[in-house]
């Protein structure tokens, strides 16, 4: 399964979501290290990164069936939903986990109005880079 990327227009933005690369080589072909991507509320941020070019590893398609697009949300953890049981058993599963903690599948932005900061690891690596059809 392959999750598709929304890009959110300007226009329509209710905040954004700063996303922190600590390899940014490799999740973004770039050497820059920190993305500011406008957003808004129903998408997570998983479809967000991939519609900003920004390929965060997600072996499942995004389904809460693996642990790889394991991120850590630095701020704004209050306008994210809150982690399933689902979500936290698989979390459990990913290296180096910590109080924040997420997969960026499963964190549905549910207010608007500031910033979400997210920090890609940089063990996360997409190692099979997926072609749109």
């Amino acid at each position: 399964m392959h999750t598709h990327g929304v890009k959110v227009n300007a226009g329509s933005a209710t905040c954004s979501v700063k996303y922190i690369c600590e390899d940014p080589h490799s999740v973004t072909g770039t050497d820059q290290p920190v993305h500011i991507v406008d957003a808004k509320e129903g998408l997570n941020l998983l479809e967000l990164a991939m519609g900003s070019g920004i390929n965060i590893e997600h072996a499942c398609g995004g389904v809460c069936a693996c642990s790889t697009c394991h991120v850590y949300i630095e701020e704004g953890m209050d306008r994210l939903s809150e982690s399933t049981e689902a979500e936290e058993d698989r979390v459990e599963e990913a290296p180096d986990v910590r109080r924040n903690s997420r997969l960026a599948c499963q964190c549905e932005i549910l207010k608007g109005g500031g910033q979400i900061v997210v920090r890609i690891p940089a063990w996360n690596r997409n190692a099979v880079k997926e072609v749109p059809h």
